[in-house]
């Protein structure tokens, strides 16, 4: 299990009332949404991603949630990004949910985007600016 030094980038996104279910606490689709939500804003923050009219965009192909612990309105979620593989076109990310200031996580998964060019749907090379903003992440770098 990963802890919060194994992650180079966090940020902190609040629980919402609707995120609970009927059991109390955040269901599981949400964290899929604390995920998404970790990844695009560093890319558009950080790698200069243009979700509206950028040549590339991302798509995920695959994701993948373990979840170990509940999470609850009203806790902040702190989702630390890793980038486990860069490819020439693709990205597998590393993410952990941790709780307030919790040492370990919620939960860890995994989020692939393969880029691909807005007009025509096939992969395509990842953008300079999006590529070095993105080895910043390297797990190897980080660790």
């Amino acid at each position: 299990m990963a802890t919060r030094d194994d992650y180079p980038h966090f940020q902190a996104i609040p629980t919402r009332w609707k995120d609970n279910d009927v059991y109390g606490h955040v269901n599981n689709v949400e964290y899929y949404s604390y995920f998404d939500t970790v990844i695009n804003t560093y890319l558009v923050r950080h790698g200069g991603l243009d979700i509206h009219r950028g040549a590339r965009i991302g798509y995920c192909v695959e994701s993948h949630c373990r979840f170990d612990a509940p999470m609850a309105f009203p806790d902040t979620v702190h989702a630390g990004l890793r980038v486990a593989k860069l490819g020439n076109s693709s990205v597998r990310y590393e993410i952990g949910l941790f709780r307030e200031d919790e040492a370990t996580p919620a939960a860890e998964g995994w989020f692939v985007h393969v880029f691909v060019d807005r007009a025509t749907g096939r992969p395509a090379p990842l953008e300079d600016t999006l590529r070095t903003a993105l080895a910043k992440l390297l797990a190897e770098q980080s660790a």
